[in-house]
């Protein structure tokens, strides 16, 4: 299949994590996160790295920042992350942007499969660690309501998969009538009414 399109626009959710960072203080980066092992600073460095990962999936530019587990070790954040994030959000946006990135082969995490499959990888990470950072930090965060319906199907999908638990915690269940992040929260593993102080 030949994609005439894009099939995400990775935009409003990589938009929403940018607007976080504001309300990101020095002191919170040492706070808890709904990431079992990781604190603020864990959680950015995390999504500075993804960002980076899957810019280059989409690119087909493999290297150390496609090939690299990233649960080999703790991220790490760079001094200057205020002004390298929301630039590199941004890249990742503009290359998912591209036909191309969805289409044949590519590699993320050190694994590699379909474009489709990444582009919507990608979408899922944006769309949880904004919300991770939002609860850990005490921010609003609702959400766009096209990027957390194609989490909940991608989620959803991997329900019953083997390999699903080696990246996400088992599901929380959630009530069917609970609102779409609620239920996309839970699919991932969280619990909607996690707290820093809990």
């Amino acid at each position: 299949m030949t994609a005439q399109k894009p099939l995400l626009d990775l935009a409003p959710a990589a938009r929403q994590v940018a607007q976080l960072l504001d309300g990101v203080s020095d002191d919170a980066l040492s706070a808890p996160t709904p990431c079992e092992k990781y604190q603020v600073r864990h959680l950015l460095g995390h999504l500075l790295g993804l960002a980076a990962a899957f810019r280059d999936a989409a690119k087909k530019e493999f290297g150390p920042t496609t090939g690299t587990d990233p649960g080999a070790a703790l991220p790490v954040l760079d001094d200057d992350w205020r002004t390298r994030l929301p630039r590199r959000l941004d890249e990742l946006v503009d290359a998912w942007r591209s036909p191309d990135a969805w289409e044949g082969m590519t590699q993320a995490g050190g694994v590699d499969l379909p474009g489709e499959i990444a582009g919507h990888v990608a979408l899922n990470e944006i769309v949880l660690h904004g919300w991770d950072l939002a609860r850990a930090t005490g921010q609003p965060y609702p959400g766009d309501e096209p990027s957390l319906r194609a989490s909940y199907e991608f989620l959803a999908s991997a329900v019953g998969d083997p390999g699903r638990d080696l990246i996400f915690g088992p599901v929380v269940d959630v009530p069917d009538d609970a609102p779409l992040l609620d239920r996309v929260v839970g699919l991932a593993g969280r619990s909607p009414s996690w707290s820093p102080d809990r």
